[in-house]
């Protein structure tokens, strides 16, 4: 269950250079990837850098959020803050990028919030607390899912491992 407050709303098609721009293309590690998320975004990532936004906040979006590019930078910058993307729908080496970096995401296909609203999911739905209405949400398949709750596929493999080896 993740509660909290809507930080970015973005229509559709956000692309992977919006999320992180080609030009940092050379920092992969994600211990550093995060400072150039949203870096044409001025505001929204200085008040990322400042720390201004709390962990566990939500991004919301429309259709294709993650379109573009393969780089796996997208999705471990906005992992690196804590947040939990709602879009309606994904880009599908994105949704698959996300899942390898264990960023919690849900398919929301008739999510409605606007920048501030109250959100919850829950019970295979995301409430908005603030509009009062609620959603369902389009389970992401059950191995899918278990990777991200590892913290992505790396924790996942190593976890798997080790259950094998009897440790």
């Amino acid at each position: 269950m993740a509660k909290g407050k809507v930080v970015r709303e973005f229509g559709d098609d956000v692309s992977t250079d919006i999320i992180y721009p080609g030009r940092f293309m050379a920092t992969v590690l994600p211990t550093e990837t995060p400072q150039f998320a949203f870096a044409d975004d001025a505001e929204f990532n200085k008040m990322l850098k400042a720390k201004e936004v709390a962990p566990g906040s939500f991004i919301v979006a429309g259709k294709n959020f993650g379109c573009g590019s393969s780089r796996e930078q997208a999705a471990s910058c906005i992992k690196g803050y804590d947040f939990t993307v709602i879009a309606r729908h994904y880009a599908r080496i994105f949704l698959q990028n996300s899942i390898n970096v264990g960023l919690d995401m849900v398919i929301c296909p008739a999510i409605e919030a606007a920048e501030g609203d109250e959100l919850e999911v829950a019970a295979g739905k995301v409430l908005n607390h603030t509009s009062g209405k609620s959603f369902p949400i389009e389970p992401l398949p059950k191995a899918r899912q278990a990777i991200i709750d590892a913290g992505g596929l790396i924790p996942y493999t190593r976890r798997l491992l080790l259950e094998r080896a009897g440790r």
